[in-house]
């Protein structure tokens, strides 16, 4: 018997799920990505104390009390997210989903990735209607408030808000927190993040349904936290967007310039897909949060705009840059004076959008390591550009089967966590990883909870 509070109506529930294309950074259903595990162990954490960082090539269960309980990327999580990424597509798969490469993610990839056909949408339409089927109960318009433990310590159930602010209980043999992270909540943001978080914006409106309660009533009760929670997984959108996703990653093929008329980036440091958060972070800690990508005629000729481009928004276009500036609100001499130096940088060689160019500027600060080209042809275009909040990074530590862990290192009974509410990233976003990560660990949650509550039930006196 299994029960899902969901704070989301029916026709919007899922939270950011629901609105994602859902990439999964695999070669095909059996197999993830060359740098699945690396791309993890390279965002751990902060620095690490190496003498701590001694025991985590011993056997997990002989790990200190300390380090099982420590804010980093626990490599045995990792691993088994690699192993089981395969049966959990092929489990989803029996349920309807179908997955199929996806030819052309970003302008440039590293690596290669697969997609749900329809998104995330269809995962959450496919599960919900199984779900349903086999009995399950849904409570939507309801948010979960704070989690009941027996005198044991175990979780047993957990106190929920429905509308009209009526309180409610439900008693459970588990709880499985699984409501993401925290993005929804101006409190948790500014708390973490600081006061510029009022410059970020959710990328998808399923993202104001993540309002944190999840990993705080699991704090509440001593579990571990885990993941930066000051930190968050960033992307480039247009601020004027009416539609979720609207991502711009032309910047590459231009420059970007702050509110002062300034470069502060290495707009082509490599391939797309692997450092469009960087550049996105650089364009967060600018004056109010917001860049504009300068772009001229030549952007023509760059392929797969649909995927570069993916505002509805038109461009801002003027026959100068003077013109342009104005239209901007940045001033137009120093506009003019960066693209005058950016442009004195650039160097003869070949260009090529498809790929890692090496095309760089000569002398310049910042840099531009790749697709430096004059911008010199009119019309000039301009889109902005915002740091989106796709996902929080904090959340509560747990070990390999989805159990959350104290801040002693041992497993809470009866609480689990998946998806952003299960603390991992660090640094940069290991792209591609955040639906399948909600995938595979609410799978082995469920599985280790309905083992669990069946063996609680047998081992009850008659």
């Amino acid at each position: 018997s299994v029960c899902v509070i969901e704070r989301a109506p029916a026709d919007d529930a899922g939270g950011n799920t629901r609105h994602t294309g859902a990439y999964i950074r695999m070669k095909s259903v059996d197999e993830v990505s060359d740098d699945f595990e690396e791309h993890f162990a390279d965002n751990a954490g902060g620095y690490l104390d190496p003498l701590m960082m001694a025991d985590v090539a011993r056997d997990q269960q002989s790990w200190p009390p300390l380090l099982k309980a420590f804010s980093f990327v626990d490599p045995n999580v990792v691993s088994a997210l690699a192993q089981q990424a395969p049966a959990t597509l092929k489990w989803l798969t029996g349920y309807g989903v179908r997955f199929t490469p996806l030819e052309v993610p970003f302008p440039t990839s590293a690596q290669p990735r697969i997609v749900p056909s329809g998104g995330g949408q269809a995962i959450v339409e496919s599960l919900t209607k199984v779900f349903t089927n086999k009995g399950g109960t849904i409570l939507y318009e309801t948010a979960a408030t704070s989690l009941i433990q027996n005198p044991e310590g175990a979780v047993c159930g957990v106190r929920a808000l429905g509308r009209g602010n009526r309180t409610l209980e439900v008693r459970s043999g588990a709880v499985v927190v699984a409501s993401g992270g925290f993005q929804g909540n101006a409190e948790m943001l500014t708390r973490y993040i600081g006061p510029r978080a009022l410059n970020l914006r959710a990328m998808s409106v399923g993202g104001q349904y993540n309002k944190g309660e999840g990993i705080r009533m699991a704090l509440d009760v001593g579990a571990a936290p885990c993941g930066d929670f000051g930190s968050y997984h960033a992307s480039p959108m247009d601020p004027r967007s009416r539609r979720a996703g609207p991502s711009i990653y032309i910047y590459p093929y231009g420059i970007l310039v702050n509110k002062e008329g300034l470069r502060f980036v290495d707009e082509g440091p490599g391939e797309t897909d692997e450092t469009y958060e960087r550049v996105t972070r650089r364009i967060f800690a600018q004056t109010d949060g917001i860049a504009w990508c300068i772009l001229d005629a030549k952007v023509a000729d760059v392929p797969n705009q649909s995927v570069a481009i993916r505002t509805e928004q038109p461009a801002i276009e003027a026959a100068t840059l003077g013109e342009l500036a104005g239209k901007l609100g940045v001033p137009p001499a120093m506009l003019e004076r960066t693209v005058a130096q950016y442009n004195a940088a650039c160097v003869a060689g070949e260009f090529d959008p498809r790929r890692v160019d090496g095309l760089a500027t000569r002398d310049l600060h910042p840099p531009k390591s790749n697709w430096a080209r004059p911008i010199d042809r009119g019309p000039f275009k301009a889109y902005p550009i915002i740091s989106s909040i796709v996902f929080t990074f904090g959340g509560l530590k747990t070990d390999t089967m989805a159990r959350v862990l104290n801040l002693q290192g041992d497993p809470i009974p009866g609480l689990y966590a998946a998806g952003e509410a299960q603390g991992l990233y660090y640094g940069n976003y290991t792209g591609a990883t955040s639906v399948l990560k909600g995938a595979v660990f609410g799978r082995l949650a469920g599985s280790d909870a309905a083992h669990a509550s069946r063996a609680s039930t047998s081992a009850a006196p008659a």
